[in-house]
């Protein structure tokens, strides 16, 4: 955005004229929304641009009828804003000499600081703001940056900043304002247009880190399906999933699988479920009903040292295998050399962290990968990457081992070893539940079995759409009371996806 600024700005467009056509875009958006603004409206002034912003909007809902009023907390810095202030006290605007009560029913514009914030809010500023948040909770909106906030990662400045109930982000969403660290102050996000000319947009270098919306579904690749595939044509695919100790998860991932349509499904289950699962799922055909380790978890080491591979597009090891005990190093060789998708999740992830060579062993296979982590788990694997920025992360261990890496969160992020990022934003808490994380891990093999059948890289866009259909599924579920029915809006959602 700084760059797009620069270059629009050096065409010879004035600031002031910037300026205006970004203060009155986020002023006809407050304009829009007539009741909130019933009880009059406070901006909070910033010392630079941000607060030269902001006043432009304090003129324009001024000459709709609103009562404003302005509130400096820091000296003014730069002279178009100053000219602005002086202008609107000529108007007259009220202007508070002292910090405002909390309290105060007004909504409160905040344009403190905008981009480039680096340094914590002056302790009073912060203290404010929390106590705004806590006794008038969504009366207070920012411009483009909430105050206090890193624009590239979403972290707030030590001390806290501003809560705010909607940012209105100018020209281009800042990366930060979408991160995990972001979400508990920016509330929802605006993007909103000061008629930014189409060829600076056109010209703008590839995005980082390309956002992955509901609407993107028209547009995210699925797997294309001959006209005349038979079931093997259309994907094979391998669970091992489940324990003593953890039942449900065997159950939840076929179901996941099932609804990805993939056209063969076998799974190596723990015996207390292999007995019963044609009951549930009689699509599915049982390779082998697993025992028990010690610790109540499955003992897939030895089947799979047997097993014949060789007509698998994709294979799953992970969600609910319980406690593993160096299993490992014992077993894991056969998926080394693998010629499938591998697709690591939960215990399977934990087991690989407890191995003798951790996440190098990725490195050593020479076929495609998907890991799907949760936080918790990434540090297990990951744990030279404790610390860092998610998008940091996820972007680190996809270089380093050759994995796609799925990073769980509100917002997750999917990234390729090639380097290109997706992150998932328009969804919903209700993905944060029991059984979630296995109906993802169980699509996700089926669905990257169908891109393999289908002559398709599993890259990195593939498990993208994967994870937003399941997103998608959970957040438009008429009935997402629980995983199983979530699974059935996840079958009814891709196959009407795949259909089109």
């Amino acid at each position: 955005m700084l760059a797009l600024e620069q270059e629009w700005l050096g065409s010879g467009l004035p600031v002031a004229a910037l300026m205006e056509a970004v203060g009155q875009a986020m002023a006809d958006w407050c304009l829009q929304r007539r009741k909130r603004l019933e009880q009059g409206v406070l901006v909070l002034v910033g010392p630079g641009h941000n607060g030269g912003d902001g006043l432009v909007v304090a003129r324009r809902l001024l000459h709709a009828g609103v009562e404003v009023r302005l509130w400096a907390p820091l000296p003014l810095r730069k002279a178009l804003t100053q000219e602005h202030w002086r202008h609107l006290e000529w108007l007259g605007a009220t202007v508070l000499e002292t910090q405002p009560d909390p309290r105060d029913s007004a909504l409160w514009v905040e344009a403190l600081f905008g981009l480039g914030q680096h340094r914590p809010l002056p302790e009073g500023l912060a203290l404010l703001f929390g106590e705004r948040e806590r006794v008038q909770p969504g009366r207070l909106i920012s411009l483009d940056v909430p105050a206090g906030m890193h624009s590239n990662h979403g972290q707030m400045q030590v001390g806290g900043g501003a809560v705010a109930s909607d940012t209105l982000c100018v020209g281009l969403v800042k990366q930060g304002l979408v991160q995990d660290a972001a979400l508990a102050n920016v509330g929802r996000v605006h993007r909103l247009d000061p008629s930014v000319p189409p060829q600076l947009i056109e010209q703008l270098e590839p995005a980082a880190v390309l956002r992955v919306m509901a609407k993107d579904l028209a547009t995210l690749p699925v797997p294309q399906d001959a006209p005349t595939a038979m079931k093997y044509q259309r994907g094979r695919a391998l669970l091992m999933a489940g324990s003593e100790s953890y039942r449900g998860a065997a159950l939840l991932t076929a179901y996941g699988a099932m609804a990805s349509g993939v056209g063969s499904l076998k799974a190596a289950l723990p015996e207390a479920v292999a007995d019963a699962i044609w009951q549930w799922i009689p699509e599915l055909v049982l390779s082998a009903g697993l025992p028990a380790t010690a610790s109540g978890g499955l003992a897939w080491g030895p089947w799979l040292a047997d097993a014949d591979l060789s007509r698998l597009d994709a294979l799953l090891l992970g969600p609910g295998l319980g406690a593993l005990n160096g299993q490992w190093d014992a077993w894991a060789e056969p998926l080394v050399s693998f010629e499938g998708l591998l697709v690591l999740d939960a215990d399977g992830l934990n087991a690989l962290a407890g191995s003798k060579h951790g996440w190098r062993w990725l490195c050593e296979r020479e076929f495609p990968t998907w890991i799907t982590p949760h936080r918790s788990e990434f540090e297990r694997l990951f744990p030279d990457l404790m610390g860092r920025e998610p998008l940091e992360c996820a972007q680190s261990a996809a270089a380093e081992s050759g994995a796609v890496v799925l990073l769980k969160g509100a917002h997750s992020l999917i990234a390729d070893p090639n380097g290109v990022v997706h992150q998932l934003v328009d969804t919903s808490v209700q993905v944060a539940r029991t059984g979630l994380g296995d109906l993802l891990a169980g699509f996700a093999v089926g669905w990257g079995a169908r891109c393999l059948a289908c002559g398709e890289e599993p890259r990195g866009t593939a498990l993208a759409a994967a994870a937003l259909l399941h997103a998608e599924a959970s957040r438009t579920s008429e009935n997402a009371s629980t995983a199983s029915e979530i699974a059935k809006t996840l079958a009814e959602l891709t196959l009407r996806i795949c259909a089109n």
